[in-house]
């Protein structure tokens, strides 16, 4: 599995877990490989595919553990989002974005293999493959005020 590939799977977990409550996120994770193969056919007749958990036990441990330090670090990056967010707290954001948010700003801060830019289009990435139209110029301002704030 790609880089990329892991980091999407990790974007889903997370925003997923944000649903139910921390007592069921080891359950929810399990469940997330569990769940079959989804497809879904577009306005040309192509096939796109939604959801393939086709992850072997090492790329299953290695999500599974960082969704769980991410998570275990919200109350700090959601500090950190909220500081630089102007008029958009991470309570009014809305939940895909601000899981990317998230994931980017963890990987940015936590994350020496990924390098700030890398972390930081892959973002826009996510956000422009699941967010609305306005969601990677907000993802990109957002991440790029926090880099800034950081390095000052």
């Amino acid at each position: 599995m790609t880089r990329r590939e892991l980091r999407e799977h990790c974007f889903k977990m997370l925003f997923c877990a944000d649903f139910y409550p921390a007592a069921e996120t080891e359950q929810q994770f399990v469940r997330y490989f569990e769940a079959p193969e989804e497809d879904e056919t577009e306005q040309d007749g192509s096939s796109v595919t939604l959801h393939q958990p086709n992850a072997d036990m090492e790329e299953m441990n290695y999500l599974v553990k960082k969704a769980e330090m991410i998570l275990a670090k919200l109350p700090e990056l959601d500090e950190k989002i909220d500081s630089v967010a102007e008029g958009w707290k991470t309570k009014r954001m809305g939940k895909v974005d601000l899981t990317i948010l998230r994931l980017a700003l963890y990987e940015i801060l936590y994350d020496k293999e990924i390098p700030e830019k890398v972390a930081i289009n892959e973002a826009v990435e996510l956000a422009k493959k699941f967010g609305q139209n306005e969601s990677p110029s907000f993802v990109n301002g957002v991440l790029a005020k926090l880099v800034r704030t950081e390095a000052e």
